[in-house]
């Protein structure tokens, strides 16, 4: 009787290697909007109307549900002098030369009710869009330089401001930044966004939207743009039509 042939052996194979997949980086888990942190987004605001104009652009364009909105203010330490801050609103009843302590301690007290009644105004945008907020007034004699250590201290996501009402004229600034929003720019740790002020050229936007209360957008025209045919004939043909 024929024996069965033994089963054939397979060859020897190497041990299996066990891999271990490692779960994602938290630094680059990415999280849903509705998981996301709260931003603190900080409105700089020196009592001028550009800064009344870059709230009112913030609530706008900027802001969204959920955030938290710090209107920062840095009021000069001496009332009538502050290098950033320009002509300063004194009553002309005031004896500007008179030392006296009661008179300085008068004209100090007017300047911050006046500081702060002005920041409530500023504020309405936001009263009136229901978005909570909190008004940061603190003193310094360097605006810009505070300015950026309270972006730092308050850990704000952003900050939003005016591009001339910082220490800059209207007349003279030509588009330019003021001093204190460029000093921001370049040396605030968080990003900064500057709103230009509307001006003459606009068709006085700025001034009218003061008057009706509300931020008037202004229409940009395109210029023509030609296009050419087959023959080489030249077509006018503006966007948008």
């Amino acid at each position: 009787m024929a024996s069965s042939p033994s089963p054939k052996k397979n060859p020897p194979t190497e041990s299996a290697v066990v891999v271990q997949v490692q779960p994602p980086s938290p630094r680059l888990h990415v999280t849903t909007p509705t998981t996301c942190a709260q931003r603190r987004i900080g409105i700089a605001v020196d009592l001028s109307d550009e800064s009344a104009f870059a709230v009112k652009w913030a609530v706008q364009n900027y802001l969204r549900a959920g955030d938290a909105v710090i209107l920062v203010h840095v009021s000069p330490t001496n009332v009538l002098y502050g290098a950033d801050w320009g002509s300063l609103p004194i009553k002309e009843n005031y004896n500007l030369d008179d030392q006296n302590e009661e008179n300085q301690q008068k004209i100090e007290e007017d300047f911050n009710l006046f500081t702060s009644t002005k920041a409530n105004d500023i504020a309405q945008p936001l009263v009136d869009a229901n978005i909570p907020f909190k008004i940061h007034i603190v003193k310094d004699h360097d605006m810009k330089e505070r300015l950026c250590l309270e972006v730092e201290r308050l850990g704000l996501s952003a900050v939003v401001m005016g591009s001339r009402g910082f220490g800059a004229s209207r007349k003279s600034s030509k588009g330019r930044l003021g001093s204190v929003s460029d000093y921001c720019v370049h040396h605030c740790v968080c990003p900064v966004i500057v709103v230009r002020f509307p001006d003459e050229k606009d068709g006085g936007a700025g001034e009218e939207s003061e008057r009706d209360g509300g931020t008037t957008l202004c229409t940009v025209m395109e210029e023509e743009q030609e296009e050419h045919d087959m023959d080489g004939k030249q077509s006018a043909n503006k966007r948008g039509k």
